[in-house]
Protein backbone atom coordinates (compact mmCIF):
# COMPACT_ATOMS: atom_id res chain seq x y z
CA UNK A 1 0.00 0.00 0.00
CA UNK A 2 3.13 2.54 1.04
CA UNK A 3 4.53 1.67 -2.61
CA UNK A 4 0.79 2.05 -4.26
CA UNK A 5 0.45 6.03 -2.28
CA UNK A 6 4.35 6.80 -3.04
CA UNK A 7 3.97 6.05 -6.24
CA UNK A 8 0.11 7.92 -6.79
CA UNK A 9 2.35 10.57 -4.95
CA UNK A 10 5.01 10.92 -8.00
CA UNK A 11 2.42 10.78 -10.58
CA UNK A 12 0.72 14.03 -9.13
CA UNK A 13 3.57 15.78 -8.48
CA UNK A 14 4.52 15.10 -12.10
CA UNK A 15 1.45 15.91 -13.59
CA UNK A 16 1.35 18.86 -11.16
CA UNK A 17 4.85 20.10 -12.70
CA UNK A 18 3.74 19.40 -16.08
CA UNK A 19 0.82 21.96 -15.16
CA UNK A 20 3.25 24.54 -14.19
CA UNK A 21 5.72 24.34 -17.10
CA UNK A 22 3.25 24.76 -19.09
CA UNK A 23 1.21 27.50 -18.04
CA UNK A 24 4.74 29.39 -17.70
CA UNK A 25 5.46 28.62 -21.25
CA UNK A 26 1.78 30.25 -22.33
CA UNK A 27 2.59 33.08 -20.09
CA UNK A 28 6.15 33.80 -21.66
CA UNK A 29 4.38 33.03 -25.14
CA UNK A 30 2.98 34.90 -27.68
CA UNK A 31 3.34 37.48 -30.51
CA UNK A 32 4.63 39.89 -27.48
CA UNK A 33 7.41 37.79 -26.60
CA UNK A 34 8.06 38.00 -22.73
CA UNK A 35 11.21 36.44 -20.99
CA UNK A 36 10.50 34.42 -18.11
CA UNK A 37 13.23 36.51 -16.57
CA UNK A 38 11.72 39.35 -17.08
CA UNK A 39 8.08 38.30 -15.32
CA UNK A 40 8.64 38.60 -11.61
CA UNK A 41 9.95 42.56 -12.41
CA UNK A 42 6.71 43.19 -14.36
CA UNK A 43 4.71 41.91 -11.90
CA UNK A 44 5.95 43.53 -9.29
CA UNK A 45 6.93 46.71 -10.75
CA UNK A 46 5.78 46.87 -14.16
CA UNK A 47 1.67 47.83 -13.32
CA UNK A 48 1.52 50.53 -15.65
CA UNK A 49 3.60 48.77 -18.62
CA UNK A 50 1.96 46.93 -21.41
CA UNK A 51 3.52 44.02 -20.60
CA UNK A 52 1.80 43.71 -16.85
CA UNK A 53 -1.53 44.19 -19.14
CA UNK A 54 -0.70 41.61 -21.38
CA UNK A 55 0.34 39.20 -19.19
CA UNK A 56 -2.35 40.18 -16.42
CA UNK A 57 -5.08 41.05 -18.29
CA UNK A 58 -4.69 38.79 -21.50
CA UNK A 59 -2.59 35.63 -20.62
CA UNK A 60 -3.18 34.55 -17.31
CA UNK A 61 -6.86 34.67 -17.61
CA UNK A 62 -6.68 32.41 -21.22
CA UNK A 63 -4.36 30.06 -19.13
CA UNK A 64 -6.92 29.75 -16.41
CA UNK A 65 -9.62 29.26 -18.79
CA UNK A 66 -7.97 26.71 -20.42
CA UNK A 67 -6.82 24.27 -17.35
CA UNK A 68 -10.74 24.46 -16.14
CA UNK A 69 -11.95 23.56 -19.93
CA UNK A 70 -9.18 20.88 -20.34
CA UNK A 71 -9.88 19.49 -17.13
CA UNK A 72 -13.71 19.88 -17.07
CA UNK A 73 -13.52 17.22 -20.19
CA UNK A 74 -10.74 15.48 -18.88
CA UNK A 75 -12.56 14.82 -15.56
CA UNK A 76 -16.20 14.38 -17.98
CA UNK A 77 -14.85 11.37 -20.24
CA UNK A 78 -13.12 9.52 -17.61
CA UNK A 79 -16.52 9.69 -15.32
CA UNK A 80 -18.31 8.45 -18.41
CA UNK A 81 -15.74 6.12 -19.52
CA UNK A 82 -15.73 4.57 -16.23
CA UNK A 83 -19.62 4.12 -15.72
CA UNK A 84 -20.22 2.28 -19.51
CA UNK A 85 -16.35 0.26 -19.19
CA UNK A 86 -16.13 1.48 -22.49
CA UNK A 87 -13.50 3.79 -23.47
CA UNK A 88 -14.94 5.08 -26.84
CA UNK A 89 -17.53 6.92 -24.23
CA UNK A 90 -17.09 10.41 -24.16
CA UNK A 91 -18.90 13.77 -24.09
CA UNK A 92 -19.28 14.00 -27.89
CA UNK A 93 -20.18 10.29 -28.34
CA UNK A 94 -22.89 10.38 -25.99
CA UNK A 95 -24.49 13.77 -27.79
CA UNK A 96 -23.80 15.74 -24.02
CA UNK A 97 -21.62 18.79 -26.28
CA UNK A 98 -23.83 18.58 -29.18
CA UNK A 99 -27.17 19.20 -26.47
CA UNK A 100 -24.82 21.86 -24.93
CA UNK A 101 -23.74 23.32 -28.39
CA UNK A 102 -27.37 23.73 -29.25
CA UNK A 103 -28.49 25.41 -26.08
CA UNK A 104 -26.03 27.72 -26.69
CA UNK A 105 -26.77 28.38 -29.97
CA UNK A 106 -29.78 29.05 -28.90
CA UNK A 107 -28.75 31.79 -26.69
CA UNK A 108 -27.10 33.62 -29.23
CA UNK A 109 -29.59 33.77 -31.72
CA UNK A 110 -32.54 34.49 -29.12
CA UNK A 111 -30.49 36.76 -26.93
CA UNK A 112 -30.95 35.09 -23.36
CA UNK A 113 -28.07 37.00 -22.40
CA UNK A 114 -29.47 40.18 -22.90
CA UNK A 115 -32.14 39.33 -20.44
CA UNK A 116 -30.29 37.54 -17.69
CA UNK A 117 -27.11 38.09 -18.05
CA UNK A 118 -23.74 36.25 -18.90
CA UNK A 119 -24.62 33.20 -16.60
CA UNK A 120 -27.27 32.64 -19.49
CA UNK A 121 -23.92 30.83 -21.36
CA UNK A 122 -23.09 27.94 -18.90
CA UNK A 123 -26.88 28.28 -17.77
CA UNK A 124 -28.19 27.29 -21.28
CA UNK A 125 -25.29 24.84 -22.22
CA UNK A 126 -26.26 23.02 -18.89
CA UNK A 127 -29.69 22.64 -19.95
CA UNK A 128 -29.07 21.41 -23.29
CA UNK A 129 -26.43 18.74 -21.71
CA UNK A 130 -28.70 17.98 -19.32
CA UNK A 131 -31.57 17.26 -21.95
CA UNK A 132 -29.58 14.92 -23.99
CA UNK A 133 -28.77 13.12 -20.91
CA UNK A 134 -32.46 12.58 -20.18
CA UNK A 135 -33.27 11.88 -23.63
CA UNK A 136 -30.48 8.82 -23.72
CA UNK A 137 -30.96 7.65 -20.23
CA UNK A 138 -34.68 7.47 -20.62
CA UNK A 139 -34.62 5.70 -23.98
CA UNK A 140 -32.47 2.63 -22.73
CA UNK A 141 -33.75 2.31 -19.11
CA UNK A 142 -36.97 0.21 -20.59
CA UNK A 143 -34.39 -2.25 -21.22
CA UNK A 144 -33.36 -4.75 -18.55
CA UNK A 145 -30.40 -2.97 -17.74
CA UNK A 146 -28.46 0.45 -19.59
CA UNK A 147 -26.59 -1.14 -21.39
CA UNK A 148 -23.54 0.94 -22.35
CA UNK A 149 -23.90 0.08 -26.52
CA UNK A 150 -27.24 0.98 -26.74
CA UNK A 151 -27.21 4.21 -24.86
CA UNK A 152 -24.05 5.36 -27.15
CA UNK A 153 -25.64 4.54 -30.25
CA UNK A 154 -28.33 6.73 -28.95
CA UNK A 155 -26.17 9.53 -27.88
CA UNK A 156 -24.28 9.36 -31.51
CA UNK A 157 -27.88 9.98 -33.28
CA UNK A 158 -28.88 12.81 -30.95
CA UNK A 159 -25.55 14.20 -31.36
CA UNK A 160 -26.56 13.90 -35.21
CA UNK A 161 -29.92 15.54 -34.64
CA UNK A 162 -28.32 18.02 -32.46
CA UNK A 163 -25.76 18.98 -35.23
CA UNK A 164 -28.53 19.22 -37.72
CA UNK A 165 -30.58 21.97 -35.72
CA UNK A 166 -27.22 24.11 -34.96
CA UNK A 167 -26.92 24.26 -38.40
CA UNK A 168 -30.65 25.26 -39.23
CA UNK A 169 -30.19 28.25 -36.26
CA UNK A 170 -27.18 28.79 -38.55
CA UNK A 171 -28.67 29.37 -41.80
CA UNK A 172 -31.80 31.13 -39.81
CA UNK A 173 -29.24 33.43 -37.95
CA UNK A 174 -28.02 37.09 -39.26
CA UNK A 175 -24.86 37.77 -40.35
CA UNK A 176 -23.61 39.07 -36.81
CA UNK A 177 -24.70 36.42 -35.30
CA UNK A 178 -23.62 33.80 -37.56
CA UNK A 179 -19.69 35.02 -37.22
CA UNK A 180 -20.52 34.55 -33.30
CA UNK A 181 -21.22 31.02 -33.68
CA UNK A 182 -19.24 29.84 -36.46
CA UNK A 183 -16.56 30.97 -34.10
CA UNK A 184 -17.57 29.47 -31.16
CA UNK A 185 -18.08 25.85 -33.10
CA UNK A 186 -14.64 25.98 -33.71
CA UNK A 187 -13.29 26.55 -30.30
CA UNK A 188 -11.80 29.24 -28.77
CA UNK A 189 -10.24 29.85 -24.90
CA UNK A 190 -10.62 33.86 -25.89
CA UNK A 191 -13.43 34.72 -23.25
CA UNK A 192 -13.03 37.97 -22.24
CA UNK A 193 -15.60 38.39 -19.51
CA UNK A 194 -13.53 37.63 -16.45
CA UNK A 195 -16.66 36.45 -14.20
CA UNK A 196 -17.71 33.97 -16.62
CA UNK A 197 -13.48 32.69 -16.29
CA UNK A 198 -14.05 32.44 -12.80
CA UNK A 199 -17.11 30.47 -13.13
CA UNK A 200 -15.38 27.90 -15.18
CA UNK A 201 -13.03 27.42 -12.83
CA UNK A 202 -14.97 27.13 -9.95
CA UNK A 203 -17.06 24.47 -11.63
CA UNK A 204 -14.40 22.54 -12.76
CA UNK A 205 -12.93 22.17 -9.41
CA UNK A 206 -16.50 21.31 -8.03
CA UNK A 207 -16.69 18.49 -10.50
CA UNK A 208 -13.50 16.99 -9.46
CA UNK A 209 -14.63 17.60 -5.79
CA UNK A 210 -18.01 15.77 -6.03
CA UNK A 211 -16.61 12.63 -8.47
CA UNK A 212 -14.23 11.79 -5.44
CA UNK A 213 -17.25 10.86 -3.39
CA UNK A 214 -17.63 8.60 -6.36
CA UNK A 215 -14.39 6.73 -6.76
CA UNK A 216 -15.16 3.73 -5.40
CA UNK A 217 -18.50 3.09 -6.44
CA UNK A 218 -16.32 3.72 -10.24
CA UNK A 219 -14.17 0.77 -9.32
CA UNK A 220 -16.78 -1.23 -8.41
CA UNK A 221 -18.80 -0.42 -11.45
CA UNK A 222 -15.68 -1.60 -13.62
CA UNK A 223 -16.71 -5.18 -11.67
CA UNK A 224 -20.29 -4.63 -13.97
CA UNK A 225 -23.49 -3.49 -12.76
CA UNK A 226 -24.47 -6.69 -10.93
CA UNK A 227 -21.23 -7.31 -9.05
CA UNK A 228 -21.53 -3.72 -8.11
CA UNK A 229 -25.04 -4.01 -6.66
CA UNK A 230 -23.92 -7.62 -5.01
CA UNK A 231 -21.07 -4.94 -3.19
CA UNK A 232 -23.55 -2.48 -2.07
CA UNK A 233 -23.35 0.18 -4.56
CA UNK A 234 -26.82 1.77 -5.19
CA UNK A 235 -25.96 1.74 -8.90
CA UNK A 236 -29.14 3.88 -10.44
CA UNK A 237 -28.55 6.98 -7.58
CA UNK A 238 -24.48 6.45 -8.74
CA UNK A 239 -25.03 6.55 -12.98
CA UNK A 240 -27.71 9.51 -11.93
CA UNK A 241 -25.72 11.63 -10.34
CA UNK A 242 -22.44 11.11 -11.95
CA UNK A 243 -24.28 12.08 -15.25
CA UNK A 244 -25.58 14.78 -13.86
CA UNK A 245 -21.88 15.76 -13.21
CA UNK A 246 -20.73 14.89 -16.70
CA UNK A 247 -23.09 16.89 -18.46
CA UNK A 248 -22.53 19.91 -16.03
CA UNK A 249 -18.77 19.93 -17.04
CA UNK A 250 -19.41 19.34 -20.22
CA UNK A 251 -21.89 22.22 -20.84
CA UNK A 252 -19.92 24.47 -18.60
CA UNK A 253 -16.74 23.86 -20.63
CA UNK A 254 -18.77 24.29 -24.39
CA UNK A 255 -20.44 27.27 -23.01
CA UNK A 256 -17.52 29.29 -22.62
CA UNK A 257 -14.93 27.80 -25.04
CA UNK A 258 -16.88 26.13 -27.73
CA UNK A 259 -16.35 22.80 -29.04
CA UNK A 260 -12.90 21.10 -28.24
CA UNK A 261 -12.78 18.16 -29.29
CA UNK A 262 -10.78 14.73 -28.35
CA UNK A 263 -9.74 16.14 -24.53
CA UNK A 264 -12.15 13.90 -22.72
CA UNK A 265 -11.07 10.83 -25.40
CA UNK A 266 -7.73 10.86 -25.65
CA UNK A 267 -6.65 12.09 -22.06
CA UNK A 268 -8.17 9.48 -20.01
CA UNK A 269 -6.67 6.88 -22.10
CA UNK A 270 -3.26 7.80 -21.77
CA UNK A 271 -3.45 8.65 -17.98
CA UNK A 272 -4.89 5.43 -17.59
CA UNK A 273 -1.94 3.58 -19.42
CA UNK A 274 0.26 5.37 -16.30
CA UNK A 275 -1.72 5.11 -13.40
CA UNK A 276 -3.91 1.94 -14.07
CA UNK A 277 -7.64 1.84 -13.97
CA UNK A 278 -8.03 2.60 -10.31
CA UNK A 279 -10.06 6.20 -10.01
CA UNK A 280 -8.62 7.28 -6.53
CA UNK A 281 -5.46 8.10 -8.77
CA UNK A 282 -7.36 8.54 -12.25
CA UNK A 283 -9.77 11.22 -11.88
CA UNK A 284 -6.99 14.19 -10.46
CA UNK A 285 -4.43 12.41 -12.75
CA UNK A 286 -6.82 13.14 -15.86
CA UNK A 287 -8.39 16.46 -14.30
CA UNK A 288 -4.24 17.85 -14.23
CA UNK A 289 -3.35 16.30 -17.54
CA UNK A 290 -6.41 17.67 -19.47
CA UNK A 291 -5.52 20.88 -17.80
CA UNK A 292 -1.98 20.75 -19.42
CA UNK A 293 -2.21 19.49 -22.63
CA UNK A 294 -5.74 22.27 -23.43
CA UNK A 295 -3.22 24.47 -22.59
CA UNK A 296 -0.50 23.30 -24.75
CA UNK A 297 -2.63 23.14 -27.76
CA UNK A 298 -3.67 26.77 -27.12
CA UNK A 299 -0.17 28.18 -26.92
CA UNK A 300 0.22 25.98 -30.46
CA UNK A 301 -2.36 27.44 -32.15
CA UNK A 302 -0.87 31.05 -31.31
CA UNK A 303 1.91 30.51 -32.35
CA UNK A 304 2.04 28.11 -35.53
CA UNK A 305 0.45 30.72 -37.95
CA UNK A 306 1.28 34.00 -35.74
CA UNK A 307 0.43 36.67 -35.84
CA UNK A 308 -2.89 35.17 -36.85
CA UNK A 309 -4.68 32.72 -34.45
CA UNK A 310 -5.78 29.41 -35.15
CA UNK A 311 -9.10 27.89 -33.06
CA UNK A 312 -7.58 25.84 -30.41
CA UNK A 313 -10.31 23.35 -31.50
CA UNK A 314 -8.61 22.67 -34.71
CA UNK A 315 -5.03 21.77 -32.43
CA UNK A 316 -6.90 19.27 -30.60
CA UNK A 317 -8.43 17.39 -33.14
CA UNK A 318 -5.52 17.07 -35.16
CA UNK A 319 -3.71 16.10 -31.71
CA UNK A 320 -6.09 13.78 -30.50
CA UNK A 321 -6.79 12.29 -33.22
CA UNK A 322 -3.00 10.85 -34.74
CA UNK A 323 -2.51 10.31 -30.65
CA UNK A 324 -5.45 7.91 -30.65
CA UNK A 325 -4.64 6.59 -33.90
CA UNK A 326 -0.73 5.99 -32.74
CA UNK A 327 -1.77 4.26 -29.13
CA UNK A 328 -4.31 2.01 -31.36
CA UNK A 329 -1.72 0.54 -34.14
CA UNK A 330 0.58 0.05 -30.90
CA UNK A 331 -2.21 -1.72 -28.89
CA UNK A 332 -1.49 0.65 -25.94
CA UNK A 333 -5.25 1.98 -25.80
CA UNK A 334 -7.23 -0.18 -23.07
CA UNK A 335 -10.23 -1.51 -24.48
Amino acid sequence: MNDKIRQWSLILVGLSGLVLAVGILALCTGSAGIDIKTIPRILLQGRDTAEYSILMGIRLPRILLGMAVGGALSLAGTLLQGMFRNPLVEPYTLGISGGASLGVCMNILFKFHAVIGIIAYPLSGFLGASLVIFLVYNLNRRTQSVQSNRMLLTGVMISYVASSLVMLLMALSKSDDLQNIVLWIMGTLDEPNLNLIKFACAGSVAGLFISYFFCMDLNALLLGEEEAASLGINTTRTKKILFITASFLTGLSVAVAGIIMFVGLIVPHFVRMMTGPDHRILLAGSFLAGAAFLTLSDVIARVIIAPLELPVGVITGIIGGVMFIWALSRKQVTL
